[in-house]
């Protein structure tokens, strides 16, 4: 029975995430509590720091996957977490926001630093080696695909990535999944209850 409800669970946040990933689901903030895994990472930071879930502590994460030479998917979603975190106010100190490059080759810390601040101070550009990205997106069930550079010009190609924002509340659990077409209002109302609950720092 435990393992019936195991796969259950599993088969069910893959089939949301490929929906989201697809666009086929309605834009809609999905509940995942019980259904992804707890926030947990190591990566790296700017400045050569090394990164994990323990440095948000106290703090609502929206995490969401891309890389800094995305063209449009990545500074849409960017843009508009920015917008919620104006909207919020005071409260915007209780979040992080996490961009967690798939596209390590070209995107070190410190690029992803500088992306990422051009939207918004409470974004954080994390990246890490082949393996530590691998990792990651596995356990959030995150697909992408790093197309093969052309000869003439190996710093040019495209990545494909799949969609959505994850939210994680203070203690690090996951609670919701919307897509990166998720309206502002409804990013906020799935955020209120955490507010309350999250102590500023």
């Amino acid at each position: 029975m435990i393992l019936i409800e195991r796969l259950g669970r599993q088969v069910f946040a893959l089939l949301l995430l490929v929906l989201l990933s697809l666009g086929v689901a309605q834009a809609t903030v999905h509940p995942v509590r019980g259904f992804l895994p707890d926030l947990q990472f190591t990566l790296q930071g700017a400045g050569g720091t090394t990164v994990t879930e323990q440095d948000f502590a106290g703090k609502i994460v929206l995490m969401f996957f891309g890389y800094a030479s995305c063209p449009d998917i990545c500074p849409t979603t960017m843009t508009q977490l920015a917008q919620v975190t104006e909207a919020l106010g005071a409260d915007a100190e209780k979040i992080r926001i996490l961009f967690v490059s798939v596209d390590p080759h070209r995107d070190t810390p410190d690029i992803l630093q500088a992306y990422v601040d051009q939207f918004d101070r409470h974004a954080i550009g994390l990246t890490g080696d082949e393996t530590a990205i691998a990792n990651l997106a596995r356990r959030y069930r995150v697909a992408y695909e790093i197309e093969k550079p052309a000869t003439n010009d190996p710093a040019h190609y495209n990545v494909a990535h799949s969609r959505g924002i994850y939210c994680f509340d203070q203690q690090g659990r996951a609670r919701w999944l919307a897509p990166d077409t998720e309206s502002q209002d409804e990013i906020l109302a799935a955020l209120q209850p955490l507010l309350s609950a999250a102590p500023a720092q």
